[in-house]
């Protein structure tokens, strides 16, 4: 085991951040500096990387329940309450910075927040961004859970939802627990079929994006929408 103090200082997680900034670590250096402690025999990095692998990837870990993540070695509570604490602040920054600005002009912003809200759980949620006239959000809603190849959308749940909040559009999510973002027919066929429902009531469907591994796929951008 390589001690994180026997490392060039330029090389450790911490010194290397502040002088390259964040995004020049690796998942690895990142959790590890999350972690601050390794186990014994394991340095931190070593123990980061030994958890990313058990979980399949980062986003995963990052998912994981109390009980899963707790189960892990070198994990516990307090890391878990530290981890769901830094993770609802980042829902919340991300979450101010599409609020009362059109979606359509931060579109980037926009997929940051449903992917972290949506990204490597176990199950599939189809969740919904209801929008005012000028495209801001009102409101964000997990609207149906299902098991790990599908949840059940009822188009008239989303009517009911999209009236309550008096939406002008909406923007519809769901993720892909396999991680491929690639749109089903199931998923064109529900998407059109909310379409036809809200055209009733002139709300417009701006997208529908598929969150998984990677940056997820736009239906708008790909033209299905």
């Amino acid at each position: 085991m390589t001690k994180i103090t026997d490392m060039p200082k330029d090389e450790r997680p911490r010194e290397k951040l502040l002088k390259r900034g964040a995004q020049s670590l690796t998942d690895a250096e990142l959790l590890a500096i999350f972690l601050r402690t390794g186990v014994a025999g394991k340095s931190a990095i070593d123990l980061a990387r030994d958890l990313i692998a058990t979980f399949g990837g980062l986003a995963r870990l990052l998912a994981a329940n109390q009980r899963e993540f707790c189960e892990a070695k070198g994990l516990g509570n307090a890391k878990f309450v530290q981890l769901q604490a830094v993770m609802e602040i980042n829902r919340r920054y991300l979450r101010e910075e599409i609020t009362g600005r059109d979606v359509l002009t931060s579109p980037e912003a926009t997929r940051d927040y449903l992917k972290l809200r949506l990204r490597g759980l176990s199950h599939e949620v189809f969740a919904c961004l209801f929008l005012d006239n000028r495209h801001r959000v009102i409101e964000y809603q997990e609207l149906f859970r299902g098991t790990i190849d599908g949840a059940s959308v009822h188009p008239r749940e989303v009517l009911k939802e999209a009236i309550r909040w008096n939406a002008a559009a909406v923007i519809f999510a769901h993720n892909h627990p396999s991680g491929v973002a690639e749109p089903s027919q199931a998923d064109l066929h529900i998407t059109k079929r909310l379409q036809n429902t809200l055209d009733a009531i002139d709300v417009r469907v701006l997208d529908h994006i598929i969150v998984g591994e990677d940056d997820g796929t736009s239906f708008a951008e790909r033209g299905l929408i």
